[in-house]
């Protein structure tokens, strides 16, 4: 039985420096990557112990109150949509719906815009109070250096990477192109790509949903098969 104390999993803001650069065409590996786990793909950077998801079906409640006046509500619960329905490929089932005013779903996960909850980050999951936060002066300053960047991106991958931690994925990925990786490990060593490859700086590799080690990761953390 995984500790019930409060796991906090952040997407520290230098470790985006990459999509302030502009978007592009995802090329032939980067898809093959996204696409299939190869046998010893899967790698973490040993920062947590990934565990079964908070709850066998997952419901989000995602408030848009305080969220950057550029991000309308359809915006943001399409991006937590589009998350929930991808990490629900590994075997858990998961719902999104708006938060009522002045109403609570019990055992929920509330996604909100915090910038206390989100400590100053893009995002936060924080897996003892159920909360995924998001970070208004991130996104901001996002916007300030590269206002012709489209952080609809950007959000769909914060998204999906605090998400994941919902789903059991805990640990972060040494593999660029997950979205639950970490570029590197704040000590010097980088992600990896496969066969060797490196990233262009100002050129986002990550992706935007969870790959297919990904969800191999959370199949495993959950015991499934995939989609019920």
């Amino acid at each position: 039985m995984p500790s019930m104390r409060t796991f906090l999993y952040l997407l520290p803001t230098l470790l985006l420096w990459f999509a302030w650069g502009p978007a592009h065409a995802l090329d032939a590996l980067r898809s093959q990557e996204i696409a299939q786990c190869l046998p010893g793909e899967v790698q973490t950077w040993g920062d947590g112990r990934d565990r079964p998801a908070l709850s066998p079906q997952m419901v989000f409640v995602y408030d848009h109150t305080g969220a950057p006046a550029w991000f309308d509500q359809a915006t943001v619960l399409g991006a937590v949509r589009r998350a929930v329905s991808a990490w629900s490929e590994c075997g858990v089932t998961g719902t999104v719906v708006s938060a009522a005013p002045g109403g609570s779903t019990p055992g929920a996960v509330s996604v909100v815009w915090s910038e206390a909850g989100s400590v100053g980050n893009f995002g936060l999951a924080d897996l003892g109070r159920k909360t995924l936060s998001l970070g208004p002066a991130a996104f901001q300053l996002l916007q300030t250096r590269n206002p012709a960047y489209d952080a609809r991106e950007t959000l769909q991958m914060v998204i999906s990477h605090e998400v994941g931690h919902m789903y059991g994925v805990v640990a972060h990925s040494r593999r660029c192109v997950d979205v639950t990786s970490y570029y590197n490990n704040g000590k010097g060593e980088l992600c990896s790509i496969r066969g060797g490859g490196a990233m262009v700086r100002g050129v986002e590799y990550r992706s935007v949903l969870p790959t297919a080690c990904d969800l191999q990761r959370c199949r495993a953390a959950n015991g499934t098969t995939g989609r019920p």
